[in-house]
């Protein structure tokens, strides 16, 4: 009997890329990777505004990689998606996720009427008067922005199975990257994007804070090309070459690194803002390290920059450690270069079986 398969698909500011796996009795394997670049203007801060330039690059994406199916998980990850902790009155998961538009139309800054809701369950608790509640992560997003996602999807000759929360695919991807044992202590992991970057907290798997930022690799970028006077095809090889180190070789190579410190550190200051404001918030336990993955994440000197201004350890998040790797056709060296770029197509796919 075949192993059973999915394929989860990351529709990114900067390129459409997937990953499928199968799952047999042996374990999870990574059968194939893919990407293919999308223009400029074909997704905004990961809403998708050219319908059109995504439908060509998935046909593409389809065509070069070879995928055995057509069949796909997506994620979603914007401004226009929202995720918030509330506490519910406990019924059945069913039921709660049933009447969900009545119970939060107050919590969510959009017409229930224009948004897609679920519900995460955290814990049972007990609220006045001894009533039992349920705490949880609401995730509310705008139905126009995922229809958008599945028109593109669908137009390529694609299925939609199920639209996910890219946090969710990033938490499933890396939670459990290595043999530590995290058990119930506090890791946070950064998917740092071109446009958006993912900030979840966790308990040993378990989701308790999750952040967007419309921030990421790109905006680096567009820093050094407004402000050191290159183009960006300049800036682009600048920010592999020097990253956040204010210095270079010629006078244009240290602005340009000057402008990448700053930049970057605006960066830092965010992620750190967002983590501060949880543990602040929730009153829990020191975060343990920071799990750090993404495009963005190449950026030479933020790995260090993160771990001096969270004061934890930071480490590289690896989506393909807890996997076989099947004939792929990609050689040692591109799987580790797609590393940082699989968590969220690796973590989609194995939402199928979660």
């Amino acid at each position: 009997m075949a192993a059973r398969t999915a394929i989860g698909l990351d529709i990114g500011t900067s390129g459409v890329r997937a990953a499928e796996l199968a799952f047999g009795k042996g374990g999870i394997t990574l059968e194939k990777f893919g990407q293919v670049a999308l223009p400029d203007t074909a997704v905004r801060d990961g809403e998708v505004f050219d319908p059109d330039a995504v439908t060509e690059a998935l046909k593409q994406l389809w065509s070069h990689t070879k995928f055995t199916s057509k069949k796909v998980v997506i994620g979603v990850a914007n401004q226009k998606v929202i995720v918030r902790q509330v506490d519910l009155p406990w019924a059945p998961l069913d039921e709660l996720k049933g009447s969900l538009g009545f119970l939060v139309q107050d919590t969510i800054p959009m017409p229930i009427e224009s948004a897609l809701l679920d519900f995460y369950p955290l814990e049972d608790l007990t609220g006045d008067g001894g009533v039992k509640m349920v705490r949880g992560l609401l995730v509310a997003a705008s139905r126009d922005m995922v229809s958008s996602h599945l028109a593109a999807v669908q137009k390529a000759g694609l299925i939609p199975e199920m639209v996910d929360l890219t946090a969710f695919a990033v938490l499933r991807a890396l939670a459990d990257m290595d043999d530590v044992g995290m058990g119930g202590q506090l890791e946070a992991l950064v998917d740092v994007g071109a446009r958006v970057t993912n900030v979840i907290v966790h308990e040993g798997g378990v989701p308790r804070f999750v952040r967007i930022l419309l921030m990421g690799g790109q905006d680096i970028t567009d820093a050094v090309v407004d402000r050191a006077g290159v183009s960006a095809a300049q800036a682009a090889a600048l920010k592999q070459e020097i990253g956040m180190q204010a210095s270079g070789e010629t006078m244009e190579a240290q602005a340009a690194g000057r402008v990448m410190d700053a930049a970057g550190q605006a960066f830092v200051d965010q992620v750190r803002g967002s983590l501060d404001y949880y543990t602040a918030s929730s009153g829990s336990q020191p975060l343990s390290r920071l799990v750090l993955t993404g495009g963005g994440s190449r950026l030479i000197g933020l790995a260090e920059r993160l771990a001096q201004a969270t004061r934890v350890p930071v480490v590289p998040g690896n989506p393909f450690a807890d996997l076989s790797v099947g004939k792929t056709g990609l050689s040692p060296e591109q799987l580790t270069f797609v590393e940082p770029l699989a968590s969220v197509p690796v973590g989609l796919a194995l939402g199928v079986a979660s």
